[in-house]
């Protein structure tokens, strides 16, 4: 597997919610390394089958692996990693897990080609609309990464490998293969960063992952007309639980009013008002 500047290249940047962990569901686990979230999938137990979703910052294998042993037990790797999307804080233990870890690792097929080494993402946006760490997200890894065969693309069904009862849904808008997840028994969703519970341009708010929902973040969103639909799309789930990439997990009345409010009002809460992805006629 080749190594990239997305894998390797540390960044500085952490919150006070850097390295705790929040159940919220008994299969359901979210655990913060430094601005991101990934989440364990699979109940908590010794050899207990589960899944990973999403592969955190760069350097941060070894937390991953660590919390991941507290939960299921040493020498018991994941069924499989799934990427809600690619982007360097989502994919930046990727390659240093799967070196630990023989396992599959499934996108959507449109975002493969930045797991692949075909296609790099467009440089962050330092001048749009937004605080100071959208002013340096110069210093973020837009490359791609190559994993080779061990990328593979989620199926037509939308079902999910190793997780009965989920599925994937489309929601691009961030990146063009963007995905979330949603199980209908419980309404429980996944949603990368379709939506955020913490402004991710505001360095303060970053750091003190102070709750508030909004739309993707603003440097690294190139199609905001579809990043509105992907929200409306997910709102009419009406979801009881929301793990985001960044910021807090939500739930119930404080979810629901925030996400339908984001939908409907999203060109004035999420768009930003100038930058080089903005669309003229928002």
């Amino acid at each position: 597997m080749e190594r990239s500047s997305s894998t390797e290249r540390f960044q500085p940047m952490t919150s006070v919610t850097s390295g705790q962990g929040i159940e919220m569901a008994p299969d359901l686990y979210c655990f913060t390394i430094q601005i991101v979230n990934v989440v364990f999938f699979g109940f908590a137990g010794e050899g207990n089958d589960w899944v990973l979703i999403d592969a955190g910052m760069p350097k941060s294998a070894n937390k991953i692996k660590e919390e991941a042993e507290k939960r299921f037990g040493k020498d018991n790797p994941p069924k499989a990693i799934i990427l809600t999307h690619a982007h360097f804080d989502h994919i930046g233990g990727l390659i240093d897990l799967l070196e630990i870890w023989d396992v599959p690792v499934y996108a959507h097929e449109l975002e493969l080609p930045y797991i692949t080494g075909k296609k790099n993402y467009p440089e962050p946006d330092t001048t749009v609309e937004g605080g100071m760490v959208a002013k340096l997200s110069f210093m973020f890894p837009h490359e791609s990464i190559n994993i080779g065969s061990k990328a593979r693309a989620l199926s037509d069904d939308h079902t999910i490998p190793f997780m009965p009862g989920w599925k994937w849904i489309h929601t691009p808008g961030h990146t063009e293969g963007h995905i979330s997840m949603f199980r209908n028994d419980d309404h429980a969703m996944i949603v990368g960063d379709a939506f955020v519970t913490v402004i991710q341009d505001e360095l303060y708010k970053v750091f003190t992952q102070k709750k508030e929902l909004g739309g993707p973040p603003r440097y690294l969103t190139p199609d905001w007309k579809t990043a509105e639909q992907s929200v409306g799309i997910l709102a009419a789930l009406r979801p009881s639980i929301a793990i985001t990439g960044h910021g807090v997990p939500v739930e119930g009345q404080w979810l629901e009013d925030n996400l339908n409010r984001l939908a409907s009002e999203f060109k004035s809460i999420a768009v930003p008002d100038h930058g080089k992805f903005v669309d003229d006629s928002k």
